[in-house]
């Protein structure tokens, strides 16, 4: 039991539908929280340096929270070892997620030990699982264990430092990880590991980067509520409510209409799902997070600030949000189809022409023109598709093999 898991704790592969479980979206609550966070340190800190702080504190928080999902992609959560290690995670994670606002002052050493315990905690978790059930599985997990290991001395050696050193030193434990999937993981004498090698059941990875889609949105709405509650309700104000859900509806709308049931089938029979969950969902579905969390940065100054005078903060938030949510997508469904979706091109091209008008409009028609761009990218989104138009794919060669196989035993059992 010390070196190896006796029980299998890996989900069945038989059905090839691996649901959401209850404890996975239990443990995504602590990255409701984190998103929070994030939001109110980059409304506090607005500034370059504030920004590249938030961006790199972001990239975090992602990190952790899709290898958690890669790994639920495997294990069942259903398991009371699994279902504890998870709740173990939960706790460091909110850990992790209160060091959030302070990580670059007096909570950093907190903040890079959450984290260091999460990423290094769980891939040892995995050793253990994985030993006796997957042998290469095993070896993909030993290469990523060395990789976090080294990224783990500059964790910890940032939270001993201050300032530009603790964010240099951050960075470039960030870049470790970020860079190492795209490396196969190579580790001296233990090889690479190749996208054939994750074996992910690919719709598992899609419902989860849209759960998290969906965490995001709803903390852009938790924050248009209570600044909103807190304000006189006014005709000014209330305009300002709508425009921001508003905004946050068209978001939703670009994301989950089309884009992400496409995406949930287009990997579910692809012939490499682990190189789509990689590409499409590990790295690009950054874009779309940050876009709504800046976004909702947007929609409190805009509430706070309906009349007068649009300052630069406004402004950037205002159009940078909205923006990153459509590269996101834009570069999404190009993964997904081959082709940019023009409509996406479009709202940013539109998003561009609309900056200098913060010169001379308030902050609220700024924030529902912004809102108005989005709505009419998904209107054509939709309407050049003629609705909802599920994705079919010539079928796989893998496809084609199961199909001959089935056929096979039908004719034996005839």
């Amino acid at each position: 039991m010390i070196f190896g898991a006796r029980s299998n704790l890996l989900r069945s592969r038989a059905s090839h539908e691996h649901k959401v479980t209850f404890v996975e979206l239990f443990f995504d609550l602590v990255f409701v929280f984190a998103v929070t966070q994030l939001s109110h340190y980059l409304l506090d800190h607005f500034s370059l340096w504030g920004v590249l702080q938030t961006a790199l504190l972001l990239m975090a928080v992602w990190w952790v929270w899709i290898f958690t999902s890669w790994v639920t992609n495997w294990l069942d959560p259903q398991t009371t070892p699994v279902r504890l290690a998870l709740f173990a995670l939960m706790l460091a994670g909110l850990v992790l997620s209160i060091s959030l606002p302070d990580a670059f002052g007096a909570r950093g050493l907190s903040f890079a030990a959450a984290y260091v315990l999460m990423q290094v905690g769980r891939t040892l978790f995995m050793l253990w699982a994985m030993r006796l059930q997957s042998a290469v599985n095993y070896r993909n997990f030993q290469r990523i264990t060395c990789w976090l290991v080294l990224s783990a001395l500059f964790w910890i050696g940032g939270a001993f430092a201050a300032g530009e050193v603790r964010f240099a030193l951050w960075a470039f434990a960030l870049a470790i990880e970020y860079v190492a999937p795209s490396t196969g993981f190579w580790t001296p004498g233990l090889g690479r590991s190749t996208t054939g090698d994750w074996d992910v059941e690919g719709a598992h990875i899609a419902e989860r980067c849209g759960l998290f889609i969906i965490i995001a949105l709803g903390e852009s709405i938790l924050v248009t509520g209570a600044t909103f509650a807190k304000m006189d309700w006014t005709l000014v104000t209330a305009a300002a409510f709508l425009s921001a859900f508003v905004g946050s509806v068209a978001m939703w709308w670009i994301y989950f209409n089309i884009g992400a049931e496409r995406g949930s089938e287009h990997i579910s029979v692809s012939d490499d799902p682990g190189r789509l969950a990689r590409v499409a969902y590990t790295y690009t579905h950054l874009l779309p997070v940050a876009g709504i969390i800046v976004t909702a940065v947007s929609d409190e100054l805009v509430l706070a600030h309906p009349s007068g005078h649009t300052d630069f903060k406004t402004t950037a938030t205002t159009v940078v949000g909205p923006a990153l949510f459509l590269i996101g997508n834009m570069i999404f469904k190009r993964i997904l189809v081959g082709s940019p979706a023009l409509s996406h091109s479009v709202g940013l091209g539109l998003l561009v022409l609309l900056a200098p008008a913060a010169l001379i409009v308030p902050p609220l028609a700024l924030g529902a023109a912004s809102s108005l761009i989005l709505v009419v990218v998904a209107i054509w989104e939709t309407r050049s598709l003629g609705g909802y138009a599920p994705f079919r794919p010539a079928p796989t060669a893998a496809i084609a093999r199961k199909k001959m196989k089935a056929r096979a035993k039908s004719r034996k059992r005839g």
